[in-house]
């Protein structure tokens, strides 16, 4: 029977944190260390903002050259979390939530999370350059000619008075 790691970790944090502030507020005093959580919750907003927009304009500029912006979708979640967890008040927080900023540490867990993801899609959005594979099995694939398809054009048909893409 496997272990569960992450709620043995959700469980211990309070009691890690609390105990982070009673270490540094017995080092630097207790407003020093009030004045430490806000200061990294006001970083975390502006970083937020700053490397966010920076990503979207990634995403976007991925997207149109027709590439698959899955990379930086994941870092762009990263930065979310990272953004989170510096609002969270907490030293130990902050300080995986500061790590997670810095982009060659989030490259490391995009590199250990894609190992252990698989993603199926079943259509493209992202353009021509966008490499897919896709499996089907035959009994779902309808093959036909071109005089084996007609289109039924009945006037009384609630679509009888929507436009074509084809005409």
């Amino acid at each position: 029977m496997r272990f569960p790691i992450v709620p043995l970790l959700i469980l211990l944090l309070p009691f890690a944190e609390i105990a982070g502030f009673i270490l540094v507020g017995q080092a630097i005093g207790v407003w020093a260390t009030l004045g430490l959580v806000v200061l990294t919750s006001v970083i975390g907003a502006i970083l937020l903002r700053v490397q966010g927009f920076g990503l979207l304009n990634k995403i976007a500029s991925e997207s149109q050259r027709g590439r698959d912006p899955g990379r930086e979708l994941v870092h762009g979640a990263m930065i979310v979390i990272a953004g989170l967890l510096l609002l969270i008040p907490g030293f130990i927080t902050d300080i995986v939530g500061l790590l997670m900023f810095i982009p060659f540490v989030r490259e490391l867990i995009w590199k250990l999370l894609r190992q252990r993801m698989v993603i199926f899609t079943s259509a493209s959005r992202f353009g021509a350059g966008f490499q897919q594979q896709r499996q089907t099995s035959p009994d779902r694939v309808v093959d036909l000619d071109d005089e084996d398809f007609h289109r039924n054009s009945d006037p009384n048909s609630p679509w009888a008075d929507r436009k074509r893409i084809d005409e």
